[in-house]
């Protein structure tokens, strides 16, 4: 029940913010340094509520800790600021590895043709209500701010996408006219990177996001946050688009 949540959430948010919570985000996400104190208070509301509602697992026999559920929350709860949020009301559980693991996957090629194979990965964001996310790869993300690459930034703009998270979207995207000029940017952008690395030429968004446009979606994300002034100089539309759709412009932090 809708009431029942928000009496819940209200209870949560009027709690004091554990000490050492804010220590570990300090020592483990140096973005949040950047963050004004405003932002800052706000984030910290977001984590008491994201980690209240979601469940962390262990996988490969590791241990969940604090560390691992707070830094986490604080980067996925990042894409949340300045936002109507149901906090990825998609998603369920954060599944954890110790490192790089590996998944089996299975690609229909069309014809009845079905190869089954297995990859390694750092993380992924499922249909079923969950992720999974290599907690190395994790830490590597969050202690670099301009590698653009963000394991949760990535898999948790998945759950943004109205496929995974299930009305979790934001104001931007209910404008028809927004949300035109949205779509029109991003396939733009995609089909550049798709042909760019079809010519073998240079690109400063991954590679990887050439693969489908909710991947491209993904990539950009980490690059507004991590990169957010050569984003905006070299993609300077599709930073536009995304600093409407979060809400956010980390170009001027």
């Amino acid at each position: 029940m809708l009431w029942l949540k928000k009496w819940h959430r209200n209870r949560v948010v009027c709690r004091e913010f554990p000490s050492d919570w804010l220590g570990i985000i300090k020592r483990n996400v140096p973005f949040y340094k950047k963050l004004p104190e405003t932002d800052q208070k706000e984030l910290q509301q977001h984590i008491l509520i994201f980690s209240a509602e979601k469940d962390f697992e262990g996988c490969g026999g590791l241990k969940i800790t604090d560390e691992m559920k707070v830094t986490i929350a604080a980067q996925a709860c990042i894409l949340l600021l300045h936002r109507k949020t149901d906090y990825y009301p998609g998603l369920s559980t954060i599944l954890v590895y110790p490192a790089a693991y590996v998944a089996r996957h299975t690609e229909h090629l069309g014809g009845g043709v079905i190869v089954e194979g297995s990859a390694i990965r750092l993380g992924e964001s499922w249909h079923q209500g969950a992720i999974v996310l290599s907690w190395d790869d994790v830490q590597h993300g969050a202690a670099d701010i301009h590698d653009g690459q963000n394991v949760v930034f990535h898999e948790f703009a998945h759950q943004l996408d109205s496929s995974c998270g299930k009305g979790d979207s934001t104001v931007v995207l209910q404008s028809r006219s927004s949300y035109i000029a949205w779509a029109r940017i991003l396939q733009k952008d995609y089909e550049k990177l798709r042909h760019d690395i079809a010519e073998n030429r240079p690109t400063f968004l991954s590679g990887y996001g050439a693969t489908n446009p909710a991947e491209f979606f993904a990539v950009a994300t980490e690059s507004f946050f991590k990169q957010p002034k050569e984003l905006q100089k070299i993609h300077p539309q599709l930073y536009n688009e995304l600093k409407r759709f979060y809400n956010q412009d980390p170009a001027q932090l």
